[in-house]
């Protein structure tokens, strides 16, 4: 199934999680991917740190084709790297800092792109150059707060923390304005164990304390 930008970025606000998958293989971020899928995440970002990230994230949408889940591309550094993930069907691109020619690329083919940032200055400049959510990252270094503080002057920036959000905190970050927030090894800590439902039980946490927290 084929997404619009419109329908990514209304797929990524409505569920408000992005399962950030990192992996030894092939074959356990499909695995992992799996299990997020049953938990309930609607975005997965498939990191180019997966050995054949570019392969599996194909794959993925192969496999979900009628449109449960949407398949990203996640640790883009480069604009060659986001056409490879672009060419193998990626519908978003996240990338730990802002490359201007990434954001480009993909506002040219009008698909979904996320560069971080970790400052206001940061934020502003990444918004300027086209980006449509801007990850702060790394979010483990100021808490919520930095959330908060970064809309105060920028009420309508759409921000999505990356690092340090855990089932305890996912509310305050939530409640600070994020339109949503990416997790990691909170999520797929299993995996390393072989333990694949578990990851499918800590996603079905974290979308109900999303809910809850928007809720409230």
């Amino acid at each position: 199934m084929t997404f619009s930008k419109e329908q990514v970025l209304s797929r990524i606000r409505e569920n408000g999680l992005v399962a950030v998958v990192r992996a030894e293989s092939a074959e356990q971020a499909e695995k992992i991917a799996d299990a997020l899928a049953a938990g309930g995440a609607a975005a997965i970002e498939i990191t180019f740190t997966v050995p054949g990230a570019a392969d599996v994230i194909k794959a993925l949408i192969t496999k979900y084709k009628s449109g449960e889940i949407i398949i990203g591309a996640g640790t883009v550094l480069d604009s060659e790297t986001a056409r490879i993930a672009l060419l193998h069907g990626a519908q978003y691109i996240v990338s730990p800092y802002l490359n201007v020619e990434t954001v480009k690329l993909y506002n040219r083919y009008n698909v979904v792109c996320v560069p971080g940032a970790m400052t206001l200055k940061e934020t502003v400049e990444a918004m300027e150059a086209g980006g449509d959510i801007v990850k702060i990252f790394p979010g483990e270094l100021f808490g919520p707060a930095i959330i908060k503080a970064i809309r105060s002057p920028l009420p309508y920036a759409m921000l999505m923390p990356t690092g340090g959000v855990h089932l305890d905190n996912v509310a305050d970050w939530i409640k600070a304005g994020s339109i949503a927030v990416g997790v990691g090894s909170t999520l797929t800590a299993g995996a390393t164990t072989g333990d694949y439902a578990s990851i499918t039980n800590v996603t079905k946490q974290f979308v109900e304390k999303i809910k809850e927290a928007r809720r409230k």
